[in-house]
Protein backbone atom coordinates (compact mmCIF):
# COMPACT_ATOMS: atom_id res chain seq x y z
CA UNK A 1 0.00 0.00 0.00
CA UNK A 2 1.43 3.66 -0.84
CA UNK A 3 -1.12 6.04 0.71
CA UNK A 4 -1.62 9.50 -1.35
CA UNK A 5 -1.03 11.40 1.99
CA UNK A 6 2.14 10.87 4.41
CA UNK A 7 2.89 12.42 8.10
CA UNK A 8 5.70 12.99 9.76
CA UNK A 9 6.77 11.76 13.44
CA UNK A 10 5.09 14.16 14.96
CA UNK A 11 2.01 14.49 13.31
CA UNK A 12 1.84 10.36 14.09
CA UNK A 13 1.75 10.91 17.27
CA UNK A 14 -1.18 13.09 17.31
CA UNK A 15 -3.01 10.59 15.43
CA UNK A 16 -1.99 7.69 17.75
CA UNK A 17 -3.06 10.21 20.71
CA UNK A 18 -6.30 10.48 19.41
CA UNK A 19 -7.51 8.15 17.13
CA UNK A 20 -5.96 4.85 18.93
CA UNK A 21 -7.57 5.22 22.04
CA UNK A 22 -10.70 4.29 19.75
CA UNK A 23 -9.71 2.41 16.80
CA UNK A 24 -7.11 0.17 15.62
CA UNK A 25 -4.05 2.13 13.43
CA UNK A 26 -1.55 0.69 11.04
CA UNK A 27 1.24 2.66 10.40
CA UNK A 28 2.64 2.08 6.91
CA UNK A 29 6.64 2.82 6.02
CA UNK A 30 10.13 2.08 4.37
CA UNK A 31 12.22 -0.52 6.69
CA UNK A 32 14.45 1.41 9.52
CA UNK A 33 12.19 4.98 9.56
CA UNK A 34 11.31 4.40 13.42
CA UNK A 35 8.02 3.08 13.29
CA UNK A 36 8.88 0.55 15.95
CA UNK A 37 10.19 3.02 18.18
CA UNK A 38 7.63 5.99 17.67
CA UNK A 39 4.95 3.14 18.84
CA UNK A 40 6.99 2.11 21.87
CA UNK A 41 7.69 5.67 22.90
CA UNK A 42 4.00 6.84 22.13
CA UNK A 43 2.93 4.40 24.63
CA UNK A 44 5.50 5.23 27.53
CA UNK A 45 4.07 8.92 26.81
CA UNK A 46 0.65 7.37 27.54
CA UNK A 47 1.63 5.94 30.34
CA UNK A 48 1.05 2.10 29.03
CA UNK A 49 3.66 -1.00 28.82
CA UNK A 50 3.99 -1.91 24.56
CA UNK A 51 4.13 -5.51 24.14
CA UNK A 52 5.44 -6.31 20.68
CA UNK A 53 4.37 -9.23 18.34
CA UNK A 54 6.75 -9.73 15.64
CA UNK A 55 3.76 -11.06 12.65
CA UNK A 56 6.49 -12.59 10.50
CA UNK A 57 7.41 -15.42 13.37
CA UNK A 58 4.05 -16.14 14.55
CA UNK A 59 1.54 -19.20 14.09
CA UNK A 60 -2.34 -18.87 14.73
CA UNK A 61 -2.25 -20.51 17.99
CA UNK A 62 0.71 -17.59 19.33
CA UNK A 63 -2.73 -15.61 18.91
CA UNK A 64 -5.76 -17.55 19.69
CA UNK A 65 -4.18 -19.76 22.24
CA UNK A 66 -4.20 -23.42 22.81
CA UNK A 67 -7.74 -25.68 23.86
CA UNK A 68 -8.23 -26.79 26.74
CA UNK A 69 -11.07 -29.09 28.39
CA UNK A 70 -13.10 -27.80 31.36
CA UNK A 71 -15.75 -30.15 32.47
CA UNK A 72 -17.48 -31.21 29.37
CA UNK A 73 -16.10 -28.30 27.00
CA UNK A 74 -13.49 -26.67 25.83
CA UNK A 75 -11.90 -23.21 25.45
CA UNK A 76 -9.33 -21.66 24.48
CA UNK A 77 -6.32 -20.44 26.81
CA UNK A 78 -5.12 -16.83 25.19
CA UNK A 79 -0.85 -16.55 25.31
CA UNK A 80 0.13 -14.93 28.52
CA UNK A 81 2.39 -12.02 26.99
CA UNK A 82 -1.60 -10.99 25.53
CA UNK A 83 -3.44 -11.68 28.29
CA UNK A 84 -2.89 -8.97 30.84
CA UNK A 85 -4.85 -7.70 33.62
CA UNK A 86 -4.03 -3.75 33.32
CA UNK A 87 -4.47 -2.28 30.31
CA UNK A 88 -1.44 -2.01 27.44
CA UNK A 89 -0.43 -0.75 24.04
CA UNK A 90 -0.46 -4.27 21.76
CA UNK A 91 1.89 -3.75 19.06
CA UNK A 92 1.36 -5.75 15.91
CA UNK A 93 4.91 -5.42 14.40
CA UNK A 94 5.06 -6.58 10.60
CA UNK A 95 1.76 -7.39 10.96
CA UNK A 96 1.37 -7.65 7.03
CA UNK A 97 4.03 -10.37 7.39
CA UNK A 98 1.92 -12.95 8.55
CA UNK A 99 0.44 -16.14 6.45
CA UNK A 100 -3.02 -15.61 5.56
CA UNK A 101 -4.03 -17.89 8.93
CA UNK A 102 -2.00 -15.26 10.96
CA UNK A 103 -4.00 -12.79 9.55
CA UNK A 104 -7.31 -14.75 10.58
CA UNK A 105 -6.37 -15.14 14.09
CA UNK A 106 -5.83 -10.67 14.79
CA UNK A 107 -9.66 -10.41 12.98
CA UNK A 108 -11.44 -10.56 16.12
CA UNK A 109 -8.38 -8.92 18.19
CA UNK A 110 -8.03 -5.99 16.38
CA UNK A 111 -11.53 -5.33 15.48
CA UNK A 112 -13.27 -6.64 19.08
CA UNK A 113 -10.09 -6.54 21.22
CA UNK A 114 -10.86 -10.33 22.44
CA UNK A 115 -9.62 -13.94 22.04
CA UNK A 116 -12.41 -16.47 22.39
CA UNK A 117 -14.08 -15.41 25.83
CA UNK A 118 -10.31 -13.19 26.84
CA UNK A 119 -11.02 -9.10 26.44
CA UNK A 120 -8.27 -6.80 26.66
CA UNK A 121 -8.35 -4.78 29.44
CA UNK A 122 -10.55 -1.44 28.95
CA UNK A 123 -8.04 1.59 27.82
CA UNK A 124 -5.94 -1.14 25.88
CA UNK A 125 -4.35 0.40 22.63
CA UNK A 126 -3.54 -1.93 19.22
CA UNK A 127 -1.42 -0.70 16.92
CA UNK A 128 -0.07 -2.35 13.46
CA UNK A 129 2.92 -1.91 11.37
CA UNK A 130 4.64 -3.24 8.29
CA UNK A 131 6.35 -2.47 5.19
CA UNK A 132 5.32 -1.23 1.59
CA UNK A 133 5.34 -3.86 -1.22
CA UNK A 134 8.02 -1.63 -2.97
CA UNK A 135 10.51 -1.94 -0.10
CA UNK A 136 11.98 -5.70 -0.67
CA UNK A 137 10.80 -6.79 2.47
CA UNK A 138 8.94 -9.26 3.43
CA UNK A 139 5.69 -8.07 2.53
CA UNK A 140 2.18 -11.22 2.12
CA UNK A 141 -1.15 -9.29 0.88
CA UNK A 142 -3.07 -8.06 3.67
CA UNK A 143 -6.64 -9.35 3.16
CA UNK A 144 -9.51 -6.80 2.60
CA UNK A 145 -10.83 -7.96 5.72
CA UNK A 146 -8.39 -6.58 7.64
CA UNK A 147 -7.31 -3.31 6.00
CA UNK A 148 -10.74 -2.70 6.44
CA UNK A 149 -10.57 -3.02 10.30
CA UNK A 150 -7.89 -0.16 11.09
CA UNK A 151 -7.14 3.12 10.19
CA UNK A 152 -4.14 3.83 7.34
CA UNK A 153 -1.37 6.25 7.41
CA UNK A 154 2.21 6.31 6.14
CA UNK A 155 4.94 7.31 8.20
CA UNK A 156 7.74 9.69 6.05
CA UNK A 157 11.06 10.83 7.61
CA UNK A 158 11.21 14.20 8.83
CA UNK A 159 15.02 15.55 9.23
CA UNK A 160 13.86 18.43 12.06
CA UNK A 161 12.46 15.75 14.38
CA UNK A 162 15.10 13.29 14.03
CA UNK A 163 17.57 15.69 14.63
CA UNK A 164 15.90 16.58 17.53
CA UNK A 165 15.60 12.86 18.95
CA UNK A 166 19.18 12.66 17.74
CA UNK A 167 20.55 14.93 20.21
CA UNK A 168 18.31 13.89 22.96
CA UNK A 169 19.63 10.21 22.84
CA UNK A 170 23.29 11.23 22.42
CA UNK A 171 23.85 10.05 18.76
CA UNK A 172 26.92 10.76 17.97
CA UNK A 173 28.02 14.52 16.40
CA UNK A 174 29.58 12.90 13.25
CA UNK A 175 26.21 11.75 12.47
CA UNK A 176 24.35 14.71 13.19
CA UNK A 177 26.30 17.45 11.79
CA UNK A 178 26.53 15.43 9.04
CA UNK A 179 22.86 15.25 8.53
CA UNK A 180 22.70 18.93 9.19
CA UNK A 181 24.86 19.39 6.07
CA UNK A 182 23.37 16.73 4.01
CA UNK A 183 19.65 16.31 5.12
CA UNK A 184 18.90 14.35 1.85
CA UNK A 185 21.47 11.26 3.01
CA UNK A 186 19.32 10.72 6.18
CA UNK A 187 17.13 7.93 4.06
CA UNK A 188 17.43 6.40 0.97
CA UNK A 189 15.02 4.12 -0.91
CA UNK A 190 15.36 0.06 -0.69
CA UNK A 191 17.82 -0.45 -3.18
CA UNK A 192 16.93 -3.39 -5.84
CA UNK A 193 20.22 -5.38 -5.47
CA UNK A 194 21.59 -6.80 -1.50
CA UNK A 195 23.40 -3.65 -0.22
CA UNK A 196 22.89 -1.38 3.10
CA UNK A 197 21.06 1.51 2.87
CA UNK A 198 20.80 4.67 4.73
CA UNK A 199 17.63 4.92 7.18
CA UNK A 200 17.14 6.85 10.81
CA UNK A 201 17.90 3.06 12.23
CA UNK A 202 21.03 2.58 9.88
CA UNK A 203 22.45 5.84 10.88
CA UNK A 204 21.78 5.25 14.49
CA UNK A 205 23.63 1.63 14.31
CA UNK A 206 26.57 3.45 12.81
CA UNK A 207 26.58 6.12 15.67
CA UNK A 208 26.81 3.30 18.23
CA UNK A 209 29.50 1.62 16.21
CA UNK A 210 31.35 4.80 16.55
CA UNK A 211 30.53 5.22 19.83
CA UNK A 212 31.80 1.91 21.00
CA UNK A 213 35.05 2.64 19.34
CA UNK A 214 35.99 5.98 20.96
CA UNK A 215 38.09 8.97 20.23
CA UNK A 216 40.73 7.19 18.57
CA UNK A 217 38.77 5.33 15.70
CA UNK A 218 41.40 4.33 13.22
CA UNK A 219 39.85 5.59 9.37
CA UNK A 220 40.23 2.04 8.09
CA UNK A 221 37.89 0.87 10.71
CA UNK A 222 35.63 3.96 10.23
CA UNK A 223 35.48 3.56 6.38
CA UNK A 224 34.37 -0.47 7.19
CA UNK A 225 31.67 0.78 9.82
CA UNK A 226 30.35 3.11 7.20
CA UNK A 227 29.93 1.02 4.32
CA UNK A 228 28.57 -1.52 6.58
CA UNK A 229 25.36 0.56 7.60
CA UNK A 230 24.99 3.38 4.74
CA UNK A 231 24.00 3.61 1.25
CA UNK A 232 27.53 3.80 -0.48
CA UNK A 233 27.48 6.56 -1.99
CA UNK A 234 26.52 7.88 1.64
CA UNK A 235 29.07 6.41 3.11
CA UNK A 236 31.81 7.59 0.84
CA UNK A 237 30.60 11.59 1.35
CA UNK A 238 30.14 10.87 5.35
CA UNK A 239 34.26 9.76 5.00
CA UNK A 240 35.07 12.90 2.90
CA UNK A 241 33.04 14.80 5.42
CA UNK A 242 34.92 13.63 8.61
CA UNK A 243 38.00 14.15 6.78
CA UNK A 244 36.64 17.32 6.15
CA UNK A 245 36.83 17.95 9.71
CA UNK A 246 39.79 16.62 10.35
CA UNK A 247 41.64 18.44 7.52
CA UNK A 248 39.64 21.40 8.86
CA UNK A 249 38.13 22.94 5.26
CA UNK A 250 35.60 24.31 6.27
CA UNK A 251 32.57 25.47 3.66
CA UNK A 252 31.84 28.97 5.31
CA UNK A 253 35.69 29.72 5.26
CA UNK A 254 35.75 29.09 1.82
CA UNK A 255 32.92 31.41 1.07
CA UNK A 256 34.26 33.83 3.52
CA UNK A 257 37.08 33.76 1.31
CA UNK A 258 39.07 32.27 4.66
CA UNK A 259 40.22 29.05 2.72
CA UNK A 260 40.57 27.69 -0.28
CA UNK A 261 39.31 24.08 -2.26
CA UNK A 262 41.50 21.49 -1.41
CA UNK A 263 43.24 21.00 -4.50
CA UNK A 264 46.10 17.77 -3.62
CA UNK A 265 44.66 14.85 -5.58
CA UNK A 266 44.22 12.75 -2.20
CA UNK A 267 41.79 15.22 -1.15
CA UNK A 268 39.80 14.47 -4.06
CA UNK A 269 36.77 12.96 -1.96
CA UNK A 270 36.76 16.05 0.21
CA UNK A 271 36.69 18.42 -2.25
CA UNK A 272 33.55 16.85 -3.76
CA UNK A 273 32.14 16.56 -0.61
CA UNK A 274 32.12 20.15 -0.21
CA UNK A 275 31.14 20.74 -3.49
CA UNK A 276 27.85 18.56 -3.37
CA UNK A 277 27.57 20.86 0.16
CA UNK A 278 27.83 23.97 -1.74
CA UNK A 279 25.47 23.14 -4.74
CA UNK A 280 22.87 22.36 -1.44
CA UNK A 281 23.27 25.75 -0.20
CA UNK A 282 22.73 27.51 -3.46
CA UNK A 283 19.87 25.70 -3.84
CA UNK A 284 18.84 26.41 -0.49
CA UNK A 285 19.74 29.91 -0.28
CA UNK A 286 19.26 31.46 -3.41
CA UNK A 287 15.68 33.06 -4.36
CA UNK A 288 13.96 32.25 -7.37
CA UNK A 289 13.84 36.22 -8.18
CA UNK A 290 16.76 38.31 -8.28
CA UNK A 291 14.59 40.90 -6.88
CA UNK A 292 14.63 39.13 -3.78
CA UNK A 293 17.97 39.13 -2.70
CA UNK A 294 19.07 40.46 0.48
CA UNK A 295 22.34 41.25 1.68
CA UNK A 296 23.72 37.72 2.48
CA UNK A 297 22.58 36.51 -0.60
CA UNK A 298 24.09 39.57 -2.79
CA UNK A 299 27.31 38.32 -1.28
CA UNK A 300 26.83 34.52 -2.44
CA UNK A 301 26.00 34.83 -5.21
CA UNK A 302 29.30 37.30 -5.49
CA UNK A 303 31.39 34.47 -3.87
CA UNK A 304 29.56 31.59 -5.86
CA UNK A 305 30.81 32.52 -9.62
CA UNK A 306 34.47 33.13 -7.88
CA UNK A 307 34.49 29.83 -5.77
CA UNK A 308 32.77 27.83 -9.33
CA UNK A 309 35.90 29.22 -11.17
CA UNK A 310 38.40 28.22 -8.90
CA UNK A 311 36.82 24.80 -8.60
CA UNK A 312 36.72 24.38 -12.27
CA UNK A 313 40.70 25.17 -12.61
CA UNK A 314 40.97 22.64 -10.03
CA UNK A 315 38.43 19.98 -11.58
CA UNK A 316 36.14 20.55 -14.39
CA UNK A 317 33.94 17.97 -14.00
CA UNK A 318 33.06 18.68 -10.36
CA UNK A 319 32.66 22.76 -11.25
CA UNK A 320 30.02 21.68 -13.90
CA UNK A 321 27.92 19.15 -11.12
CA UNK A 322 27.69 22.05 -8.84
CA UNK A 323 25.53 24.21 -11.56
CA UNK A 324 24.08 21.08 -13.28
CA UNK A 325 20.72 20.28 -12.80
CA UNK A 326 20.25 17.06 -10.59
CA UNK A 327 17.25 15.38 -8.68
CA UNK A 328 14.87 17.56 -10.67
CA UNK A 329 16.24 20.73 -9.16
CA UNK A 330 17.71 23.31 -11.16
CA UNK A 331 19.48 26.85 -9.76
CA UNK A 332 17.36 29.69 -10.01
CA UNK A 333 17.68 31.27 -14.33
CA UNK A 334 18.71 34.70 -13.16
CA UNK A 335 22.14 32.59 -11.34
CA UNK A 336 22.77 30.19 -14.43
CA UNK A 337 22.57 33.57 -16.59
CA UNK A 338 25.54 35.15 -14.84
CA UNK A 339 27.34 32.09 -15.09
CA UNK A 340 26.79 32.32 -18.49
CA UNK A 341 28.13 35.67 -18.63
CA UNK A 342 30.80 35.49 -16.49
CA UNK A 343 32.17 32.02 -16.92
CA UNK A 344 30.82 30.81 -20.53
CA UNK A 345 33.61 28.23 -21.38
CA UNK A 346 31.67 26.40 -18.40
CA UNK A 347 28.26 27.06 -19.35
CA UNK A 348 29.16 25.94 -23.38
CA UNK A 349 30.23 22.41 -21.89
CA UNK A 350 27.71 22.25 -19.40
CA UNK A 351 24.85 22.30 -22.28
CA UNK A 352 26.94 19.92 -24.27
Amino acid sequence: MNLAVTVTPEELSEILLHVAPVRPIFIWGAPGIGKSSLVESFADSVGLECVSLLGSQLAPEDIIGIPQIVGEVSTFLPPKMIARKEPYCLFLDELNACSQEVQKAFYSLIHERRIGEYHLPKGSIVIGAGNRTQDGAIVKTMSTALINRMFHVQLKTSVSQWLKWAYENNIHPYITDYIIQRPDHLFSEPPKTEEPYSTPRSWHMLSDAIKEYGNNLDPDILKVLAYASLKPSHAAMFLAFIKQIKNRYLLSDIIKGEAVWPAKPEERDVLYFLAQSFREKLFKELPQEKKNLGKDQHYLTHRAKAMIRDLSSINFEIAQMVVSAQDNKVLPDWFMLEIIRDLPRLAIQIKN
